[in-house]
């Protein structure tokens, strides 16, 4: 595969998880979050399960803990999400998401007790001044939505932190397949408990759920996967930052949703933050990749 290929790839994968918005909008209107998160991750886990299911006999206790403990942290992420989109704007949902790559520096910090650079902080303090503009409207009063979709950002960085730790592990591959099915596990009893569990009622729900269960997380899952072998950190990280700006077009070509002047604004803020963590992020693998040439070259010599 050429690397513009893997760049094509990830480019789809990034404009099918800003559809995720609007798919969930859709579905929410025949079932509730949890609801939605036992169909959506119980489609994927017996997509992905079937296809590699030789990886199972490889499969300890070990690795059963980290696939539930990871999925325990998404569970609790994607129900901020999904309820956030219930209450809000998908939009406005999409541009908080795309947050948490500005808010896994904080976290790594207060891990390391360590503030991160000068211009990451400057990217912090835009995302920071993007988000006060999207939860806090006329007259101080808050917007529930946004703030469920705070709780989800900020439950999917604590994900990625926990994830950067195990990502080199063997049983990798394995461990995202059972992420599946714990988060489908977890919410169909917290269905049972919370909700009245029910199937989509119409061919629309059912379109949108079966989209967000097969493209949305088993093939995007896996494309993701085979493109990050071709593509630098760098380059994705820029790929993504288009995903709201995708959310943003979807929600208002299918759900006529326009951004006030407030949102707007705070929109812009966001983009001008993962624009410049970007950039930092770019330029230290650039520096890095030097000082590694640099002691290939004097190694030689």
């Amino acid at each position: 595969m050429s690397i513009k290929q893997a760049e094509l790839m990830m480019l789809f994968v990034t404009f099918a998880w800003s559809s995720s918005y609007l798919l969930m909008k859709i579905s929410l209107t025949g079932v509730d979050p949890f609801n939605l998160m036992a169909l959506r991750f119980g489609i994927a886990f017996f997509c992905m399960a079937p296809i590699f299911y030789k990886s199972f006999k490889h499969c300890t206790k070990k690795t059963i803990l980290k696939g539930f403990g990871l999925g325990f942290l998404v569970y609790i992420s994607l129900f901020g999400t999904i309820t956030g989109v219930k209450y809000t704007a998908a939009s406005t949902a999409a541009f908080l998401g795309t947050t948490t790559v500005v808010l896994v520096p904080i976290l790594e910090g207060l891990w390391r007790r360590a503030w991160p650079p000068r211009m990451t902080m400057s990217s912090i303090a835009l995302a920071f001044f993007g988000l006060i503009l999207f939860t806090v409207k006329e007259g101080l009063s808050f917007d529930v939505g946004a703030l469920y979709c705070l709780w989800g950002t900020l439950g999917y960085a604590t994900y990625i932190l926990f994830m950067s730790r195990i990502a080199r592990d063997k049983d990798i591959f394995l461990v995202s397949i059972l992420q599946f099915g714990a988060i489908a596990l977890f919410s169909i009893i917290s269905s049972y408990i919370f909700e009245e569990p029910r199937l989509p009622q119409t061919g629309l729900q059912w379109g949108a759920v079966l989209g967000l269960g097969i493209v949305c997380s088993a093939i995007c899952f896996t494309l993701q996967g085979v493109a990050q072998r071709y593509i630098t950190p760098s380059k994705i990280g820029l790929i993504y930052s288009m995903e709201p700006v995708f959310a943003a077009v979807m929600a208002f070509v299918f759900l006529g949703e326009v951004m006030d002047a407030q949102g707007f604004v705070g929109a812009c803020f966001i983009m001008m933050a993962i624009i410049l963590k970007n950039i930092v992020h770019r330029a230290r693998y650039m520096q890095l990749r030097h000082r590694r040439k640099v002691w290939m070259r004097k190694r030689l010599v």
